[in-house]
């Protein structure tokens, strides 16, 4: 007989659980090893069941007894408190000693010392002083208002050295040493701490064309003159207006000074608002650039501006008589008008009839008062001769310069004249200074304007003088303007002129 059975996974609910219950007891068991019936066995029994619940319980002395058991196999097993056997340690000598406590980091109270040899040893004994290095290496500057015997000082240079170079380097620095100068200076072994180190050496360039060097041997300075080409060919830059004059010029490469120069003299010709884009320029300047690749920018020499509309411009600086101007390419120089006063101060009377502060009537007053501090400098108004300077009665200390074409000022109640008679004073030379000598109330300057003999009022006559060149000096003017303009633009290579190189001179 078969029994069939109706239960399967497609049936739901019921039917299915009795399916799963069924198939799970038809499932064989596999036999477990020894591991796992342990394992199984500890879980059951619970040999280390928490001490804190069940106090008294047989679970709970099964467990203390499990505590009991794995304290007593610990202590079993424990290596003990008894010292290892070793070698004993080797015995240090007192060289190895010293050698290994100047190795130690120890305290500075403690006597502490480092390095390998530097245990206190009888063979390392403490200096009395400590040595000098036998040569000293030093580099210095020249400062913006620094001469070259106190930078040598500064540098530690003894003052009988430093008289010694000046002595001998004198004839090749008359106008000082140029600030930013760099002075490369050995100091030697001195014999003694109470005295300077000797100098051994200075080098240092004292122009652009020379430099110097000095050294000692047998205790003796002397010094070796190297010379150095320089290049003097002018520099002259072209170019067009563009934003900007000056940035078109600075982007061209002219130095800052020489543009700045440029446009003061092109300002006295022209409006610099005026001009306008398109425009070129044209500046030469002094320039030297020497075979070491310095460089020295001199004054303004030339400037030009050509047009495209308005009045073009062509200025050369010229000395006359003495005097450098700016100079037009006809000839004509610069316009030059008096001084708006020939003392630093204020008017405080004017030209005509007032009533005298000392006298105490009505008189005319033949001239215009400048009050101003008590020894301050009096200036020429323009260009002459003194006709005058002394005495002169109520005028106190006066001078009178006469000018040319009828003209003359006169300058009293001066506390110290600085003039005499016959000399040729320019605009703006100190011819005095301001005192109260003669009729006077307090410090003041008294100026007089003559014309024709006749004074006339100082504020009324405004007089300028303009330089004019001919013959011979002005064929020189304008060769000299020739050779600006035919210059090549921008910097020059062989073909400049050279300053030649001289022997190397030597001295003592």
């Amino acid at each position: 007989m078969f029994q069939d059975s109706q239960f399967g996974s497609q049936q739901g609910g019921a039917p299915v659980s009795l399916w799963l219950a069924d198939s799970l007891a038809r499932t064989p068991v596999t036999p477990q090893d020894w591991r796992s019936r342990l394992r199984d066995w500890a879980d059951e029994v619970e040999l280390v069941p928490d001490l804190g619940q069940r106090i008294g319980s047989l679970t709970w002395f099964r467990g203390l007894a499990t505590c009991f058991g794995l304290c007593a196999t610990a202590l079993y097993l424990s290596p003990g408190f008894q010292p290892v056997p070793g070698a004993p340690g080797p015995q240090l000598s007192d060289a190895q000693y010293d050698e290994v406590r100047s190795q130690m980091i120890t305290p500075l109270a403690l006597g502490a010392d480092s390095g390998h040899r530097m245990g206190p040893t009888d063979a390392v004994q403490p200096l009395r002083e400590t040595p000098e290095r036998p040569q000293i290496e030093l580099n210095a500057q020249v400062g913006s208002s620094d001469s070259l015997p106190r930078a040598l000082s500064r540098a530690g240079v003894s003052s009988g050295d430093v008289s010694t170079v000046m002595a001998m380097v004198s004839g090749d620095i008359d106008g000082g040493v140029k600030p930013g100068t760099r002075l490369d200076i050995l100091l030697g072994r001195r014999a003694s701490r109470d005295r300077p180190r000797p100098l051994d050496r200075l080098a240092f360039r004292a122009r652009l064309d020379l430099s110097v060097e000095l050294t000692r041997a047998g205790g003796v300075l002397s010094v070796k003159r190297i010379p150095i080409r320089v290049d003097n060919t002018p520099l002259r830059i072209q170019g067009v207006v563009g934003d900007s004059i000056y940035r078109s010029a600075r982007a061209a490469g002219a130095p800052p000074s020489a543009v700045q120069a440029f446009l003061r003299v092109i300002a006295q010709q022209v409006d610099l608002g005026s001009i306008a884009a398109g425009d070129r320029y044209d500046i030469v300047t002094d320039y030297h650039r020497a075979e070491t690749g310095d460089v020295e920018v001199g004054e303004l020499l030339y400037a030009g501006l050509k047009r495209a509309r308005g009045k073009s411009v062509d200025m050369l600086k010229w000395t006359k008589d003495g005097r450098t101007e700016w100079f037009e390419a006809s000839g004509v120089g610069e316009r030059r008008g008096v001084l708006t006063s020939p003392v630093a101060g204020r008017m405080s009377s004017t030209f005509g009839m007032r009533r005298h502060p000392i006298l105490g009537y009505t008189r005319m007053h033949a001239g215009v008062d400048f009050a101003a501090r008590y020894g301050s400098p009096i200036y020429a108004v323009t260009d002459g001769v003194i006709s005058y300077a002394g005495r002169h009665g109520g005028h106190g200390n006066y001078v009178r310069i006469e000018h040319g074409g009828g003209l003359a000022t006169g300058y009293a109640h001066m506390s110290r004249i600085a003039a005499a008679p016959g000399q040729r004073v320019r605009r703006g030379q100190v011819i005095g200074y301001v005192g109260s000598t003669g009729l006077s109330t307090g410090p003041h300057l008294h100026y007089e304007l003559y014309r024709n003999g006749q004074v006339v009022n100082p504020l009324s006559v405004k007089f300028t003088t303009t330089a004019q060149l001919a013959g011979g000096e002005l064929a020189a003017f304008r060769a000299k303007l020739a050779q600006y303009q035919g210059l090549r633009v921008g910097m020059h290579g062989s073909s400049a002129q050279k300053t030649p190189a001289a022997p190397v001179a030597q001295g003592k």
